[in-house]
C-alpha cells in the first residue's frame, strides 16, 4: 500500500517539515497582513504621518507588484530557492525597519521593503509546490496555505489590538521576526537537497522588459489607490493610474486574460474577479453594519470572522477532490454573488442581521472553493520552466482587478454619499463582478 493511500503526501515524512514550515510562516505573513490595519492608526498618531496614511498601504503593494514579476521570472530561469530566501530575508528587515522606525517616512521606507520582501518569496512558494509536490498533491497543498489564515483572521486584530493599546504598535512589526524564526528553520530544514533544474525558458530574455511593466502597473495602482474618493484634482491622478494599469497589464499578464480567452487567461481572469469582487465587498461590511445597522467595530468583525472561517471550510472541501473543477469554479463564483448579494440586504432596518452574517459566511465559502482551485490550475497549465511567470501572472491579476474594484467602489461612495442606494450600486456592481466570474468558469478547460 502507498504512502498516499494511507495519508496525505503534504504529511508524508518526507514533505512533513516543508508543509509544517510553509504553513508556520504563512500564518505569521496573515497575522501581519491583518494586524498592520489595525496598527496603523497608533501608528499615524505617534509619528505624525496621517498625511502619509494611504502609503502604508499602497507603498507596499506597488513593492508586492515589482517583486512578483521579478520572483515569477527568477525562479523560473533560476528556480525558486534565492528568491524564497532573499524574499524572506527582505520581509524580515522590512519589518525590522518598520518597527524601529523614529519618522513616517523611514516606516514607509520599512514598508516598501516588507512589500518586496512578500513579492519574492508569495511566488517562488508556487514554483516550490510545483517542483516539489505531486501534482495530485496540489490541491490539499493550497488548501493547507489557505487554513493558515484562518487563526490570525480569527485572533489577530484582537491581539494586535491589545498589543498596540498596552505595549506599543512596534512590537506588532517586531514581533514577528522574532516568531518566524522558528518557521524558517523548520522551512529550510524540508527543503530537498535540489529541486528540478530550471527548464530552457524564454523568461531570461524578457526579464528586463517585464520588470519595466511591472513598475508601471505598480505606478497606477498607487495613484489609482491614492485618488480614488478624492477631491479634484487630485482625484485626476485616479485616472492618470487606471490608464496605466491599462497600458501595463497586457503585457504582464497571458495574452487574452481580459478578453477571457481559453485556458490560462480564464484562471487568471477568474481569480482576478473572484478577489476584486469579495475583498472590495469586505471594505463596506463593516461599513455597512456600523453605519446602516449601529453596530459597534467589534460586533462588525464577527462577519468577517465568519467569513475567514467559510473560506477555511470551502479550500477544505475542494481539497477533498470530490467535485470536478467546472463544476467547484461555477459553484464557488456564483455562491461569491449570492453572498454579496445577500450581505447587501445589511442596508435595510428590517431584515435580521443574522441574514446577512450568514450572506458573508456563503461569499466566503465560495471563495474558499475557487480560490485554492485555481491555484491548482495555473500550475496544472503551466509548461515546465514557466510556473515562476504565470504564478505571477495570477497574483498581479489579484491585485490588479482588486484595486480596480475597491477604488471604484470607494469613488462611487465618496462622491455620492453613504446612502442606501449608493451602497445597494456598489454592492450590485461587486455582485455583477462575481456573476461574470459564474459565466465564464468553464472557460478554463483547454487542451494543452
Amino acid at each position: 500500500m502507498t504512502a498516499t493511500s494511507t495519508e496525505p503526501a503534504v504529511f508524508s515524512p518526507r514533505l512533513r517539515a516543508l508543509s509544517a514550515g510553509m504553513v508556520a510562516l504563512s500564518t505569521l505573513v496573515a497575522f501581519e497582513y491583518l494586524a498592520v490595519a489595525t496598527a496603523m492608526p497608533v501608528v499615524g498618531r505617534e509619528l505624525d504621518g496621517y498625511h502619509l496614511y494611504g502609503l502604508a498601504f499602497s507603498g507596499g503593494l506597488a513593492a508586492g507588484v515589482i517583486a512578483t514579476v521579478a520572483g515569477g521570472r527568477w525562479s523560473d530561469v533560476k528556480g525558486p530557492r534565492a528568491p524564497l530566501w532573499t524574499g524572506i530575508a527582505a520581509f524580515m528587515a522590512g519589518l525590522l525597519v518598520a518597527g524601529t522606525a523614529p519618522t513616517m517616512e523611514i516606516f514607509l521606507a520599512g514598508r516598501f521593503v516588507q512589500g518586496l520582501g512578500g513579492g519574492l518569496f508569495n511566488v517562488a512558494l508556487y514554483v516550490l509546490v510545483a517542483q516539489v509536490y505531486p501534482a495530485q498533491s496540489h490541491p490539499r497543498v493550497f488548501s493547507l496555505l489557505a487554513a493558515a489564515w484562518v487563526l490570525p483572521s480569527v485572533v489577530g486584530p484582537a491581539i494586535t489590538g491589545v498589543v498596540a493599546e498596552h505595549l506599543s504598535w512596534r512590537w506588532v512589526f517586531l514581533g514577528v521576526p522574532v516568531l518566524a524564526a522558528p518557521a524558517v528553520l523548520v522551512l529550510w530544514r524540508g527543503l530537498p537537497a535540489r529541486t528540478a533544474p530550471p527548464a530552457e525558458t524564454h523568461a531570461n530574455r524578457d526579464f528586463a522588459p517585464a520588470l519595466a511593466w511591472g513598475a508601471v502597473a505598480a505606478v497606477g495602482a498607487a495613484l489609482l489607490q491614492y485618488g480614488s474618493g478624492a477631491a479634484w484634482p487630485v482625484s485626476s491622478l485616479a485616472v492618470v493610474g487606471l490608464a496605466l494599469l491599462a497600458l501595463a497589464l497586457p503585457r504582464l499578464l497571458p495574452p487574452g486574460t481580459l478578453r477571457a480567452a481559453r485556458g490560462l487567461p480564464t484562471v487568471v481572469a477568474l481569480r482576478g474577479l473572484a478577489a476584486g469582487a469579495f475583498f472590495a465587498t469586505e471594505v463596506f461590511v463593516p461599513l455597512s453594519l456600523t453605519t446602516e445597522r449601529g453596530f459597534s467595530p467589534a460586533q462588525a468583525g464577527v462577519a468577517l470572522t465568519g467569513g475567514a472561517l467559510a473560506w477555511s471550510l470551502g479550500s477544505w472541501i475542494q481539497g477533498r477532490g470530490r467535485f470536478g473543477r467546472a463544476v467547484v469554479l461555477r459553484v464557488g463564483t456564483a455562491l461569491i454573488a449570492a453572498g454579496i448579494a445577500f450581505t447587501a440586504l445589511a442596508v435595510f432596518d428590517g431584515v435580521p442581521v443574522v441574514a446577512v452574517f450568514m450572506g458573508w459566511v456563503v461569499a466566503g465559502l465560495g471563495v474558499g472553493l475557487v480560490y485554492p482551485t485555481l491555484s491548482v490550475l495555473v500550475l496544472a497549465l503551466s509548461a515546465p520552466g514557466e510556473e515562476g511567470r504565470n504564478s505571477a501572472s495570477l497574483s498581479i491579476g489579484e491585485s490588479a482587478f482588486s484595486i480596480v474594484a475597491v477604488a471604484s467602489t470607494g469613488a462611487i461612495f465618496a462622491g455620492f454619499g453613504g446612502t442606501v442606494a449608493v451602497y445597494l450600486v456598489c454592492f450590485g456592481l461587486l455582485a455583477a463582478m462575481a456573476g461574470t466570474g459564474a459565466a465564464i468558469a468553464g472557460r478554463f478547460d483547454h487542451t494543452r
